[in-house]
C-alpha cells in the first residue's frame, strides 16, 4: 500500500520551552509545494486565522466522503454538477474521561445536472454507501453524522 506523507515544523521562538507559554504556531507543508500554518485550536490559545488537528480532521473526512460520493455516483450514472459541504468537528471527553474529537458532522449539498430528478432517500442512501467505503471514516473511532441537506 502506498504511504502518504506531510511535512511539519515548529520552531521555539521563545527563549526557553514554559508551560503554559508555548507558540503551538507551525507549517504543515504539503507534496512539498504548499504550505499550511497550523495551530491549536483558539479555544486552546492558537491562531484563529491557522487551521488546527480538529479542522484537518474534519477536512480529511468530508473530502474522502465526497471523493468516494462521487465514485458512487458516477458509477450509478447521477450527473452530479456540483459538491459542497459543510464539516464539524466536536471536542468532548471520553468515557475514559480523555479529552478527543467525539463527534464529526458532514453536512454535504449535492446538485444535479438539469433535469435529472433523484429523490431524498436515494441520495442519502448514497451518502451512506459512500460512508461506508470511505477510508478515513473507516479509521475514525469517533461519532460520525452525515445529514444530507437535500
Amino acid at each position: 500500500m502506498s504511504e502518504l506523507s506531510i511535512d511539519l515544523s515548529w520552531f521555539r521562538s521563545t527563549p526557553t520551552l514554559a508551560e503554559g507559554k508555548i507558540d503551538n504556531g507551525h507549517d504543515i507543508t504539503y507534496n512539498a509545494q504548499f504550505t499550511l500554518p497550523g495551530d491549536a485550536a483558539p479555544d486552546w490559545g492558537g491562531d484563529a486565522d491557522a487551521t488546527n488537528p480538529e479542522q484537518a480532521l474534519a477536512a480529511s473526512l468530508s473530502s474522502c466522503h465526497m471523493m468516494t460520493f462521487l465514485a458512487l455516483a458516477a458509477k450509478a450514472g447521477w450527473p452530479v454538477s456540483t459538491y459542497a459541504d459543510h464539516a464539524e468537528a466536536s471536542l468532548g471527553k471520553t468515557d475514559k474521561g480523555l479529552m478527543a474529537v467525539t463527534e464529526l458532522k458532514l453536512m454535504p449539498r449535492v446538485s444535479f445536472d438539469t433535469g435529472f430528478q433523484i429523490g431524498a432517500e436515494k441520495i442519502e442512501e448514497m451518502h451512506e454507501r459512500a460512508h461506508r467505503y470511505c477510508f478515513v471514516a473507516n479509521s475514525i473511532s469517533a461519532k460520525m453524522t452525515i445529514v444530507p441537506v437535500v
